[in-house]
C-alpha cells in the first residue's frame, strides 16, 4: 500500500505543533536561524578575504538584517500572546514609552542611518568631538575605534556612541583624511633676521620634501574635489610669514600630504627653517663684527693723529 503525503496536511500539522509547543518551536527556530546567519557571514568573510576586498559594511548590514529577521519570526510565533500583552498594558503605554524613550531614539537614529547613509563601516567620522573609525553599528549604538585628532593615529580605545546622536548631533565624515590630509603648523622666532630673505630657499626645500608623493597627491586631490564638487586643495606647500601679538615672527606652513607622514614632514621642515635661520644669524653677526672692526680701524689713525698734534702743541 502506497503512503501518500499531503503537503497541505503536513503544513497544518506543523502549524498546530508550533502553536502547541511555542517555546520549543522558538528555541529550534532561534538555533537554526542563528547558525544559518553565522554560516552565511563566515562564507562572505572567506570570499572577501580571498579576493582582498573590504566587505565589513555589507557584513554588518547582513548581520543586522538577520537579527531583525529572527526577531520578526519569533514575534510571528508569539503573535497572539504579544497581542494579548499589548492590550493588557495599554494603560501603561505612556509610561513604557517614557521609560524606553532613549532606546526609541536610538532605533530612530538607526533608521535615519539606513535612509541617509552619512557613513559606512570602515569610514572615519567625527561625532561629538570624538574622531574614530566605524567598526560596528547596530540599532542601539555605533562603535568607533578612536583616532588621535593631532597625529591621526589609533589610540586603541573603543568609543560607543548612542545612535540617538546621529539625529541630534553633527556628524562629520572624515574618510578622505585617512590617506591624505591638509596639515598646517607654525614656527615662532625672535625678529632678529629678515625672514623674507629666507623664504625662497625654505620654499624650495619644503617642495623637495613633498616631491616624492606629488603624483599620488594629485590623483587623490582630484578624487576629493570631484566628490565634493569644489576645488580647494593646493599640492605645493604654502608658506606665510606674519607676526603675533608679542611681535615675534611666525612662519605658517600649509601642505597636502600623507596622513601617516604629516608630523615627519613637519619635523623636517622645522629643521630646515631653523638651520636657515641660525645660519642667517651667524652671517649677520659676522657682518656686524666686521663692520665694528672696520669702524675701530678707521678711528685708530685719527686718534693717533690727534695725540701727535696734542704733543706738538705741548712742546711748543
Amino acid at each position: 500500500m502506497e503512503i501518500v503525503i499531503d503537503p497541505t496536511q503536513l503544513w497544518e500539522q506543523l502549524i498546530a505543533f508550533a502553536n502547541e509547543y511555542k517555546l520549543l518551536t522558538s528555541l529550534v527556530l532561534l538555533i537554526v536561524l542563528h547558525f544559518t546567519k553565522k554560516g552565511v557571514l563566515l562564507l562572505i568573510r572567506r570570499i572577501s578575504s580571498q579576493r582582498g576586498e573590504d566587505r565589513r559594511n555589507q557584513i554588518n548590514i547582513l548581520e543586522q538584517l538577520g537579527n531583525a529577521f529572527i526577531i520578526i519570526v519569533l514575534m510571528m510565533v508569539w503573535s497572539s500572546e504579544i497581542q494579548t500583552l499589548a492590550i493588557s498594558i495599554a494603560a501603561f503605554m505612556v509610561a513604557i514609552v517614557l521609560a524606553t524613550r532613549e532606546f526609541i531614539q536610538c532605533f530612530m537614529g538607526f533608521i535615519y542611518y539606513l535612509g541617509a547613509r552619512p557613513f559606512r563601516v570602515g569610514d572615519w567620522i567625527q561625532m561629538n568631538n570624538i574622531i574614530g573609525e566605524v567598526v560596528e553599528m547596530d540599532w542601539a549604538k555605533t562603535a568607533l575605534l578612536e583616532v588621535d585628532p593631532e597625529t591621526f593615529n589609533y589610540t586603541g580605545k573603543h568609543v560607543y556612541v548612542p545612535n540617538s546622536q546621529l539625529v541630534t548631533q553633527t556628524v562629520r565624515n572624515l574618510n578622505f583624511m585617512r590617506r591624505y590630509r591638509l596639515h598646517s603648523f607654525e614656527i615662532v622666532n625672535e625678529p632678529t633676521v629678515n625672514a623674507y630673505s629666507l623664504l625662497p630657499a625654505f620654499h624650495a626645500r619644503a617642495q623637495a620634501h613633498c616631491e616624492y608623493f606629488r603624483d599620488v597627491a594629485e590623483r587623490y586631490k582630484g578624487l576629493i574635489e570631484r566628490h565634493l564638487e569644489q576645488e580647494f586643495i593646493r599640492i605645493d606647500p604654502e608658506v606665510e610669514i606674519k607676526t603675533n601679538e608679542l611681535a615675534k615672527v611666525v612662519v605658517k606652513v600649509s601642505l597636502f600630504c600623507p596622513t601617516a607622514e604629516a608630523h615627519e614632514l613637519e619635523h623636517k621642515m622645522c629643521s630646515d627653517w631653523l638651520s636657515l635661520w641660525f645660519r642667517a644669524q651667524k652671517e649677520e653677526q659676522a657682518m656686524l663684527m666686521q663692520q665694528q672692526s672696520e669702524f675701530n680701524s678707521n678711528i685708530s689713525p685719527s686718534a693717533t693723529t690727534t695725540d701727535q698734534q696734542t704733543t706738538s702743541s705741548t712742546g711748543l
